[in-house]
């Protein structure tokens, strides 16, 4: 069985803890959780229990890494992904990541990849909200792709950003263009899946990246677009919510343990 945990109690993290408490994940057993807000950390570990899964709820991660678990699924921010990920992997426990915008950062990525090695653990990056990895790898190793990434979002989507502003509600218009390392340092915790599907192909400074907020939307759509000289492919999706990421993860736990990976 092996030994899992969850940073992140949001509404992400909860999905996923559901999903193990529904029975979704047989070869795991959630044993820890940690947040930023211990209360919320309190709060579905209680919830945990009610279902019948007494995992803890712990004050620090360090409290969190001495359960001893072989997987640690991170549904918190890319500042929180790149504070935990040496002293997770150093620990002897592989990442599962929706943070993927922390690795932007080439420094980032490397020593990231670096630690995994030396610590024979793994960093499995979700698909979140988007999707297609396979062949966007697949494409790209073909050699001479380009890559663009087109996201949709309402404008309540973008409160809180440098690029809102009331008109937004009453006239659709494109607020961001730029590559998807600029895109996730104005965006930091709305835009990963741009960074994922750049590393999934061509990488963060050469993936485009347009954003266009429009009057009524709800959700996101999200269509990343990969062409060579012998394949052009196009992954379009719209999601509602937000959920679709946290159910990302739990199928990568699943692909993890399973004996056919697809």
């Amino acid at each position: 069985m092996n030994r899992l945990v969850i940073v992140g109690c949001g509404r992400l993290g909860t999905i996923v803890a559901e999903a193990a408490a529904k029975g979704l994940l047989p070869e795991y057993e959630l044993v820890g959780l940690f947040s930023r807000t211990y209360e919320r950390t309190e709060q579905l570990a209680a919830k945990m229990a009610e279902a019948g899964i007494g995992c803890q709820a712990c004050h620090t991660l360090e409290e969190l890494l001495a359960l001893r678990p072989d997987y640690l699924v991170e549904a918190a921010s890319p500042a929180c992904m790149r504070a935990i990920t040496r002293p997770t992997l150093e620990a002897g426990c592989s990442i599962v990541t929706l943070s993927i915008g922390a690795f932007a950062d080439d420094d980032f990525y490397a020593e990231a990849q670096q630690v995994a090695r030396q610590c024979g653990q793994r960093i499995y990056l979700a698909s979140g909200a988007t999707g297609g990895f396979d062949v966007l790898r697949t494409a790209s190793l073909m050699g001479g792709a380009t890559a663009q990434f087109f996201n949709e979002k309402g404008p309540n989507g973008l409160k809180g950003t440098s690029v809102y502003d009331e008109s937004l509600q009453q006239e659709q218009r494109v607020v961001f263009r730029g590559t998807a390392k600029e895109a996730i340092a104005q965006f930091p915790t709305r835009v990963n899946v741009t960074v994922a599907a750049s590393r999934a192909s061509v990488g963060p400074e050469k993936m485009q990246v347009t954003m266009q907020s429009s009057p009524y939307f709800r959700g996101d759509t999200q269509r990343v677009e990969i062409r060579n000289a012998e394949v052009h492919a196009v992954v379009d999706i719209y999601s509602a919510t937000p959920a679709i990421a946290a159910w990302s993860v739990v199928a990568v736990l699943r692909n993890i343990v399973s004996p056919i990976v697809f």
